[in-house]
């Protein structure tokens, strides 16, 4: 399991993800699960995955593969006019890799192949623009309503980041507030673990301005994990105490 975040706020877009797979307690590994590439003032894409790593990886090695093609035609992340058609395109290989994994396991096969994507990025002369790819290939995209999408394990952080965002704040406030989704679902899951991979995306500058690894002593997400623990602890005491004598209404 993973979990992953993508969000979109006025001023770009901000994605995080975790870095662990596992198959059983006892079989625990980190594999880096946001890649992005870019074209300097014209493009910046960025993907992160979840699901079956054999499956992801495929996806992502034949995106690297494409970077590297002598005919440009096939290099979706450089050459698609819109954000629109790099999903369209992630999507196809994501259903065919996913088809052909399924079909090599046979109908008899155990083991599941599925796994989700995240598309962000911005194209010179248009909107940052952010996707949910499904197993299946399609997918759909943010909007005013819809503002973030998260895969993997998303329960766990989804309620902080519903009472906490507001599409006019700032990107140092959309890293705190992922901050604390990931705490939570960190705190509550098992599956997913540190270290933690951060992108800051501001609109327009086709680059990223901030990226990080945040491993386990990193004195900021600490501050954060027991800074959070506290706040709880003393929301929970000013809320109004429960009585067993309360008056009922006749």
């Amino acid at each position: 399991m993973t979990y992953c975040v993508g969000m979109m706020v006025d001023k770009g877009l901000v994605l995080m993800s975790d870095t662990r797979t596992n198959s059983g307690v006892d079989n625990i590994s980190v594999f880096r699960k946001m890649f992005s590439w870019r074209v300097e003032g014209e493009r910046i894409i960025t993907v992160m995955t979840a699901g079956n790593l054999a499956t992801t990886q495929a996806v992502v090695s034949q995106l690297e593969e494409r970077m590297k093609a002598p005919d440009e035609r096939d290099n979706v992340l450089l050459k698609s006019p819109t954000m629109f058609q790099v999903a369209s395109e992630i999507g196809r290989l994501l259903r065919h890799t996913v088809g052909n994994r399924q079909q090599e396991n046979g109908d008899r096969g155990r083991g599941r192949f599925t796994a989700s994507i995240i598309v962000a990025g911005q194209i010179a002369g248009m909107e940052p623009r952010l996707f949910l790819i499904y197993p299946e290939g399609n997918f759909i995209e943010a909007s005013a309503d819809t503002p973030f999408f998260q895969i993997g394990e998303t329960k766990y952080g989804r309620p902080i980041i519903l009472r906490g965002y507001d599409r006019e704040m700032s990107m140092e406030d959309a890293v705190k507030l992922l901050m604390v989704s990931f705490d939570s679902t960190l705190k509550a899951n098992l599956s997913v673990g540190l270290p933690l991979d951060l992108m800051v995306i501001p609109r327009d500058t086709f680059e990223a301005s901030h990226t990080e690894r945040i491993a386990y002593d990193d004195p900021y997400f600490q501050a954060i994990s027991a800074g959070w623990g506290d706040a709880l602890k003393h929301a929970f005491h000013s809320l109004p105490d429960y009585s067993f004598y309360r008056p009922h209404p006749k």
